[in-house]
């Protein structure tokens, strides 16, 4: 898949747990982890502008395009 979801590299270096990002963001852990294992097959505007809010980062730093 061309887009690369980098959610846990940026978890990682705010030291944010999933259970700590889920109840900042408000959405359930278990769409989180469907979003950070790359396997959501979209994202709410909201959601995306919630985690950025939450971890201090850019939307590009959550996903990245790799050409195939």
């Amino acid at each position: 898949m061309p887009i690369v979801v980098n959610l846990d590299v940026m978890m990682a270096r705010r030291k944010m747990s999933l259970t700590e990002l889920s109840e900042k963001v408000g959405i359930t852990m278990a769409n989180l982890s469907i979003l950070k294992t790359g396997k959501a097959k979209a994202v709410r505007l909201e959601t995306l502008e919630a985690i950025c809010r939450v971890l201090n980062c850019q939307p590009g730093d959550i996903f990245e395009f790799v050409a195939e």
